[in-house]
């Protein structure tokens, strides 16, 4: 006996396909898309449908855009670029409110056990951007694990010859946290990167 009618069990499926959605959320999500009014389903399918029509990776950073080029490259000065893993980074440190160069996004970090390797991200684009001379610093902003840590030194050595100053974010021990219960990693990280006051 089948357990959902096929439009159903269809739209849990096609769900469950996303990320961290499991058949649970689903199936919570199926439900509720069945109990929206037309309007309502309309606008949910028409958002989706604009956003695979509109969104596109900009030319020069690849962060998401509506046109060609995004609104922080063609606002910005290019003298220093956040080197990120993927748009959704750009937008963490957007929020912050702290930064404001432009950004470079990767689309991944080299992991050979994955596969990736340096001319399967986008590591060429930031080369030709910093060849274009206005360039003073590059912040690598990749994430704080292996994958990430591999990227930011590979990078580093491709543009250190060029006299680019290369930085890295600053790890370590977040704000409120007690020492007992810090992981190992993240205490040696601030060991290493401690500075002076």
């Amino acid at each position: 006996m089948k357990v959902y009618i096929e439009p159903i069990g269809r739209l849990i499926n096609e769900f469950s396909k996303l990320p961290g959605v499991g058949t649970k959320t689903a199936q919570r999500f199926a439900y509720k898309v069945v109990n929206m009014s037309e309007k309502e389903a309309k606008e949910f399918a028409d958002a989706i449908l604009n956003v695979k029509k509109n969104v596109h990776y900009c030319t020069i950073c690849g962060n998401f855009s509506e046109g060609e080029v995004c609104d922080i490259c063609k606002n910005r000065q290019d003298k220093t670029i956040c080197v990120v893993k993927d748009p959704k980074d750009v937008v963490a440190i957007e929020k912050l409110n702290e930064f404001n160069g432009v950004y470079h996004v990767l689309h991944g970090t080299i992991s050979p056990i994955d596969g990736i390797g340096p001319n399967d991200i986008n590591i060429k684009g930031l080369l030709n951007r910093v060849a274009g001379g206005n360039v003073e610093e590059v912040i690598m902003a990749t994430n704080p694990d292996v994958e990430g840590e591999a990227t930011a030194m590979y990078i580093s050595g491709l543009l250190k010859p060029l006299g680019i100053n290369v930085t890295r974010l600053a790890h370590g021990i977040p704000i409120g946290t007690d020492l007992e219960y810090a992981d190992e990693v993240s205490l040696a990280r601030a060991f290493v990167d401690r500075k002076t006051l």
